[in-house]
C-alpha cells in the first residue's frame, strides 16, 4: 500500500495555479463562438469593411445603430475578438479585418461569393449547442437499434436528412448554405496551391458535392478529369448535368 501511495499524483503549486487558469480557459472558451454568431449577426465585419477596413466601436455603434448605451460592451467584443484572431486591432483603437474576418463581409468574392457567414451561424446556432449540451445524456443511454448522433438524439431530427427540414426548414438550409459556402470558397485557392493533388486523375467522384460547385471549378481547370456529383436527390433535384 505504502508503494501504491508513493505513485500518486501530487500536482505541485505551480501546477495548481496552471491548471485553474487552463480550467477558466476550457470552461469559457465557448465564449468565443458566441461572440464570433454576435458579430456576424449585429454585421460587424461587414460594416467595417465599408467604413474603410478600420473603425472604432462609436463608429461602429453609429454605423450599426446600436442604441450609444452598448458602446463599452461593443468595445469589450471586439477586444475579445480581436484576441481570439477575428479582428485586428490597432494602437489607435480601431478595429481592422484580418483575412479571418474578410470571410465574414456580405457579399465578399473570392473567386465568386466567398462570405463564410452562414458557417458562423450554423454552428453557433442553437441546435448545435443544445445537442453538445445533452452529450453527458448521449453517453449514459442504452440505445437499442442503431446509435443515432447526439443531434438527433436531442431533436429527434438528422443534419442533412428530410426529418431536419421537417424539423426546421431555415436550419435545414442554413446548414446547405454552410456546406455550400464552404465548397464556394475553398476550391479555388485548393486548385492554385495543391495542383500535384490533381496531376494524374482521370476521374473523380464528390460525394455530397451539393450544387457542383466544386466539381465544375476542378473540370474547368482540369478538362480531361470526369467528375461525377453524388448527393441527395433533395439537393441534386434541377441541378445541370453539366
Amino acid at each position: 500500500m505504502a508503494g501504491q501511495a508513493e505513485k500518486v499524483f501530487v500536482p505541485t503549486d505551480d501546477e495548481l495555479l496552471q491548471a485553474q487558469s487552463d480550467l477558466w480557459r476550457h470552461s469559457l472558451c465557448y465564449l468565443t463562438p458566441m461572440s464570433l454568431r454576435c458579430a456576424v449577426d449585429l454585421g460587424v465585419p461587414t460594416a467595417i469593411h465599408r467604413l474603410g477596413g478600420a473603425a472604432s466601436p462609436s463608429e461602429l455603434v453609429a454605423a450599426l445603430s446600436l442604441p450609444a448605451s452598448k458602446l463599452p460592451f461593443l468595445a469589450r467584443l471586439l477586444r475579445q475578438l480581436a484576441t481570439a484572431g477575428v479582428f485586428t486591432s490597432t494602437d489607435a483603437g480601431t478595429y481592422r479585418l484580418n483575412p479571418l474576418s474578410y470571410l465574414l463581409v456580405d457579399g465578399v468574392r473570392i473567386d465568386g461569393d466567398a462570405s463564410q457567414t452562414a458557417i458562423v451561424r450554423a454552428a453557433a446556432s442553437r441546435y448545435y449547442v443544445e445537442a453538445a449540451m445533452g452529450l453527458a445524456d448521449w453517453f449514459r443511454k442504452d440505445f437499442d437499434g442503431p446509435v443515432p448522433s447526439p443531434f438527433e438524439d436531442v431533436h429527434g431530427a438528422a443534419i442533412f436528412e428530410e426529418s431536419m427540414a421537417l424539423l426546421d426548414p431555415e436550419m435545414d438550409q442554413l446548414i446547405h448554405d454552410a456546406v455550400a459556402a464552404h465548397d464556394h470558397m475553398g476550391i479555388g485557392p485548393v486548385l492554385r496551391q495543391c495542383s500535384e493533388l490533381f496531376e494524374g486523375l482521370e476521374t473523380l467522384t464528390d460525394c455530397g458535392g451539393g450544387d457542383g460547385t466544386t466539381a465544375r471549378s476542378i473540370v474547368e481547370a482540369y478538362p480531361h478529369i470526369k467528375c461525377t456529383v453524388l448527393d441527395l436527390p433533395k439537393v441534386m433535384e434541377g441541378k445541370s448535368s453539366s
